[in-house]
């Protein structure tokens, strides 16, 4: 019995080997789903990460790098950075006191399905545009009504000026806030997309949810005060299509913050 036991499991587990090296070279099995597409809508944090003006820059520090006394190798840095700059979440309580902090904001806010509203054909060559309650209306008009629960993203086309401050800011000075110039979202669309469509969360390619000329930045305050988290500076919204992905959008769990950095992907099937 013994003997015939192990020429079975022989059999089995040859079988198997021949059945993984035929679906190697022959591909998927019929009917089997492909992997989804994964684009990732994050810049990278480096010397070239653009900041607000009066933000400190991401910096990285080496520890050490090189081979040790007890001859393996061995990388460490430090870095330092302020919450809003590059790729990063801006927290509901950042514009609305007692509102979410990074931590607090439910993962159901953060990875949900995604759209996208392409306003890059209004802005272009007008720094100053307005994401309009008509611009989400007008995809309304084309793809069907925004879902509850969706993440709004807006592409403007500013990540075309990345990481050149003077054209993607407006002004290159450091500390100087008065002449920014960059598209945003009105308060108008912040107060439709909030009150009427209740959506998790909004994201868009500029350095703020509100226009660069904003010095009161109304949008931030309606988001933050329903809760909305935002997402700013994104990358690579040219690559995804109007509707039909998942947006995967997690920060550093930064207790009590009001931002974070953002490692931000979409998933399209």
């Amino acid at each position: 019995m013994f003997k015939v036991y192990k020429i079975r499991t022989a059999g089995l587990q040859a079988g198997a080997l021949f059945l993984i090296l035929t679906v190697g070279f022959m591909g998927p099995m019929p009917g089997a789903r492909a992997a989804p597409k994964l684009i990732d809508l994050t810049h990278n944090f480096d010397e070239h990460t653009i900041y607000w003006p009066t933000s400190k820059s991401f910096t990285l520090a080496p520890v050490h790098k090189g081979p040790t006394s007890q001859g393996f190798w061995y990388e460490a840095n430090n870095y330092e950075a302020a919450e809003h700059g590059g790729t990063h979440l801006d927290a509901p309580v950042h514009f609305a006191q007692g509102q979410w902090t990074v931590d607090q904001i439910p993962l159901s806010r953060l990875i949900a399905p995604g759209v996208l509203v392409d306003v890059s054909a209004k802005a272009k060559d007008h720094p100053d545009t307005l994401i309009s309650r008509q611009d989400m209306l007008d995809w309304e008009q084309h793809h069907g009504r925004l879902p509850k629960g969706v993440i709004v993203l807006v592409r403007t086309g500013w990540e075309a000026f990345w990481p050149d401050k003077k054209k993607y800011l407006g002004s290159d000075r450091p500390g100087e806030t008065a002449d920014l110039h960059f598209p945003g979202f009105s308060e108008a669309a912040a107060r439709f997309l909030t009150r009427e469509r209740n959506v998790a969360a909004v994201g868009l390619d500029t350095a703020s949810l509100d226009y660069g000329r904003s010095k009161v930045f109304k949008a931030h305050q309606v988001f933050g005060a329903a809760n909305v988290p935002g997402f700013e500076n994104l990358h690579h919204l040219d690559a995804l299509p109007a509707k039909g992905f998942r947006v995967i959008a997690l920060p550093m769990k930064i207790g009590g913050g009001s931002g974070a950095p953002l490692r931000i992907v979409a998933e399209i099937p």
